[in-house]
């Protein structure tokens, strides 16, 4: 009885630990860690200093090419080639200046879960062609997502509202914030978001906006912050988190 007792207090214990994992920190690196180390941003390079440097979160965008192929990049353009309208296999003859191609969605997925510190914040990039063709990237996004069992590393964020919406249909659980900063924090929680991600401009034109998202359960980040007084004042909001391309220096900041 004894021995049953302690292998099922092993087996909590286990679960426990493995439930909380990553890391608790503000710290959501912008495009990967890559301006600090010269590293190509979205690469999973810049995604593997992210994870080196603790930081809580990394950041990265993803697009639909012509094919059909997730892949992620920030600009609509890869080198001079625009996404949507190239096959991925006309993309794969352009490369980072540190030989990386562009990732596919998968690659990186799978590469951000080799470990269990670091969360994945998935952008759906908004479309150029059309806001159906955005819905289609999301619902992509969201079965990449699902069929490799990433759903526990990843939460989303999106300037298009329908495009969360999308999200929440897609997965109950899932977590969206969100970024285009015009929608009140009641209006969010009513559609299913998570929280808010808000150009941190945003915060002082509706400065009631941070405790209110509190109050209702909503998480609150704000973007991109690379100014020491800017990370202060916000730290000093009680944001949960911050979007910066400068984690090294927000890092300072927290440990102050």
């Amino acid at each position: 009885m004894k021995k049953h007792i302690l292998s099922l207090s092993l087996a909590l214990l286990f679960t426990l630990t493995a439930v909380a994992q990553f890391n608790k920190n503000i710290v959501v690196a912008h495009r990967g860690a890559w301006k600090t180390n010269g590293l190509p941003e979205n690469s999973i390079a810049s995604l593997n200093k992210a994870i080196e440097e603790g930081c809580h979160g990394a950041e990265f965008d993803v697009h639909l090419t012509k094919d059909d192929i997730l892949v992620v990049n920030h600009d609509h353009d890869f080198y001079g080639l625009d996404i949507e309208k190239s096959t991925y296999a006309e993309l794969l003859t352009k490369k980072h200046p540190n030989g990386e191609s562009i990732p596919t969605l998968e690659a990186y997925l799978a590469a951000g879960m080799k470990q269990k510190k670091t969360k994945l914040i998935l952008e759906i990039k908004t479309s150029r062609i059309s806001p159906e063709r955005a819905l289609e990237v999301t619902s992509a996004a969201v079965a990449m997502v699902q069929k490799l069992k990433a759903t526990k590393w990843v939460e989303y964020i999106c300037f298009s509202y329908e495009v969360g919406k999308r999200i929440h249909e897609l997965d109950k659980k899932a977590k969206i914030q969100y970024l285009e900063g015009n929608k009140p924090p009641a209006e969010l929680k009513a559609a299913g978001y998570t929280g808010l991600d808000y150009h941190f401009s945003v915060y002082k034109e509706h400065p009631n906006w941070i405790a209110e998202a509190h109050k209702l359960g909503l998480t609150v980040n704000a973007w991109t912050v690379n100014d020491r007084a800017e990370m202060e004042n916000l730290i000093s909001q009680k944001v949960e988190y911050i979007t910066t391309n400068e984690p090294e220096l927000l890092f300072e900041v927290v440990k102050k």
